[in-house]
């Protein structure tokens, strides 16, 4: 019997058996697929992409407000409205991977989408009868040039929309759950995933930033085509180092036959024991994994229950019996929905770095040196650098302790990471109230001047703060929104945490327009015509005062919240405790 159970372990040891395939279709070999190897193809394009969104994000407001000749408002909107729509696209993106497509493929056409919409942007800077206007300085720019330029960005959301969730959750199906190693690779892959983020995030608002206030918009665009064009390429060459996940149709299906089959047995009463309630051997499951039973929402409990009939459970409709699995699937989906719901504040927190507190910079002194002036848009990268420290940090130094300290394979729960970061979010808005009201008062003092006495760099330590609050709370969202939700929905997981930044900036554009509303009709609003004319510090402390009642709110539904938890065992009948779910979430 032992060398049987030796045999099995190194057959395990040597296949990966976690419904993967690899690209022919087969059971991926351990050795040849995945991990570190598949995912530094993965990382090279997601580099690229974000070298282009950042370049593109961050000196949008300066593009909109200089060539377009938007007032701030405006511009301030303008941003908010496409950086949702890129980041609400995922919803799409995500369902289209996880039900048809799969990931890579979604990948690859994505991508397509998102070349298509760079070689259009850069046509608009060159195509003589597609530029802004001949002359240096626009009074106006061409109506044909602006349709062309918003065509272009909106189909870089597009291509965004399906690139984002499928890239991010195709890099974590590299590793294996059911493998100890890989899953703790995979515990630091999405701390490295942002790593690479942030170093294309720091060479788009530096190097790319650099060329378009200095060389050229065009220019830029040309770079940024290229480098997409390149990875792409090299995303394709790493096709035999993958493992695949086969779509298995909508994954709305089955939560909806949950609901169903539950409001078809409402009368019946829960059994006593959750061991009756019916679910599958864990033999007979084609792919996934089985869920253990939860004690909440129980109403959903009775669609998994068998009922006195002559019908096998087999032969019964799957719109009348549910498998415990199936329901506790439909028990995370409305689990997430509070979390969800407790981070919006903290990304209108992160949406006022991408609009406000770059047109802050264009006020101040952004000369260093020997007169080199510093792109507004580059101190943006500030943040990337906050970010870039924290994850170091976190992953290298206080994961390590934390594991020792708790028995936490991650060192502290998710929910734990994410909400650590949300007290960073609070003293980001209250440091940038403080700076805002200093440079308004410069102003005051010398109209004529106004705050170009003031460095750009009074600016830094918003920036720092927010970027190492990104570091916990998003990188966390994102490992959250992944692993939190049913296995066959990993594209739309990730989708989910871009929601929230998306949903955040309509809501930033919301409040701004009821602010501005609201302060006009009882004195001066809040939003001038420029920065000087404004109060946005005020703005600012009231961020700070609805992200600190957030906070509290979402103390109280982390502490209530209750993790994923699988079923490792063979046999349905055996004893699914909390001990997993608290040592790995």
């Amino acid at each position: 019997m032992e060398p049987r159970k030796g045999a099995e372990a190194r057959r395990f040891d040597e296949r990966v058996y976690d419904s993967s395939v690899d690209h022919k279709g087969r059971v991926p070999l351990r050795a040849s697929t995945g991990v570190w190897k598949a995912s530094l193809f993965i990382f090279a394009i997601e580099f690229s992409e974000r070298l282009s969104y950042f370049g593109i994000a961050t000196s949008l407001i300066i593009y909109l407000t200089k060539v377009m000749h938007q007032d701030l408002k405006t511009g301030a909107r303008s941003v908010n409205y496409w950086s949702g729509v890129t980041t609400l696209m995922p919803l799409l993106g995500g369902f289209v991977a996880d039900a048809y497509l799969g990931r890579f493929s979604t990948v690859f056409f994505s991508s397509i989408a998102y070349l298509l919409g760079l070689i259009l942007l850069t046509l608009s800077q060159f195509l003589p009868s597609l530029k802004a206007c001949d002359a240096d300085i626009c009074p106006e720019p061409r109506k044909v040039h602006e349709v062309v330029f918003f065509l272009a960005i909106y189909l870089i959301s597009m291509g965004t929309g399906g690139h984002k969730p499928s890239l991010e959750s195709f890099g974590a199906d590299q590793f294996d759950d059911d493998h100890s190693e890989e899953r703790k690779k995979k515990m630091s892959y999405f701390n490295w995933w942002n790593f690479g983020l942030c170093c294309g995030l720091l060479l788009g608002v530096t190097l790319i930033v650099y060329v378009q206030d200095h060389i050229s918009w065009g220019v830029a665009d040309i770079i940024l085509t290229a480098v997409m064009a390149l990875t792409l390429v090299i995303f394709i060459v790493g096709r035999p180092f993958y493992r695949y996940r086969v779509p298995t149709g909508s994954p709305l299906t089955p939560m909806l036959q949950v609901l169903v089959a539950a409001i078809k047995k409402r009368n019946l009463p829960n059994p006593s024991n959750p061991a009756d309630l019916h679910e599958v051997p864990k033999s007979q499951m084609d792919q996934g994994r089985l869920l253990c039973h939860t004690h909440k929402l129980k109403f959903l409990d009775k669609a998994a229950i068998l009922e006195e009939t002559e019908n096998a459970a087999e032969k019964q409709s799957p719109w009348r019996l549910a498998t415990v699995t199936k329901v506790e699937e439909m028990k995370l989906i409305l689990n997430i929905i509070p979390i969800w719901l407790a981070a919006l504040p903290f990304g209108i927190c992160v949406a006022q770095a991408s609009t406000f507190f770059i047109k802050q910079g264009t006020t101040l002194n952004r000369k260093i040196g020997n007169g080199f002036e510093i792109p507004p848009a580059s101190i943006y990268s500030l943040a990337a650098i906050g970010m870039i420290i924290s994850v170091t940090i976190y992953e290298k130094v206080l994961v390590p302790i934390l594991r020792r300290m708790t028995g936490n394979e991650r060192g502290i729960k998710i929910l734990q990471r994410i909400g650590f970061g949300m007290l960073f979010s609070i003293a980001t808005m209250v440091v940038s109230a403080l700076v805002e009201r200093k440079r308004l008062r410069v102003v005051e003092k010398d109209p004529l001047k106004g705050s170009l006495s003031m460095g750009v760099f009074w600016l830094a330590p918003q920036f720092l703060i927010i970027g190492i609050g990104d570091g916990f709370t998003l990188v966390g969202l994102q490992e959250y929104f992944y692993d939190q939700v049913p296995d066959s929905m990993r594209s739309l997981g990730i989708a989910f945490y871009l929601s929230v930044i998306g949903a955040a900036n309509f809501l930033s554009s919301l409040l701004i327009t009821v602010v501005d509303h609201v302060t006009e009709k009882y004195g001066k609003s809040w939003f001038g015509k420029d920065l000087n004319s404004s109060r946005l510090d005020n703005f600012y402390w009231l961020l700070a005062g609805i992200t600190t009642a957030n906070m509290i709110t979402y103390v109280l539904l982390a502490r209530r919240y209750s993790y994923k938890n699988v079923n490792r065992s063979m046999a349905v009948a055996d004893y699914c405790g909390d001990d997993w779910a608290s040592s790995v979430a």
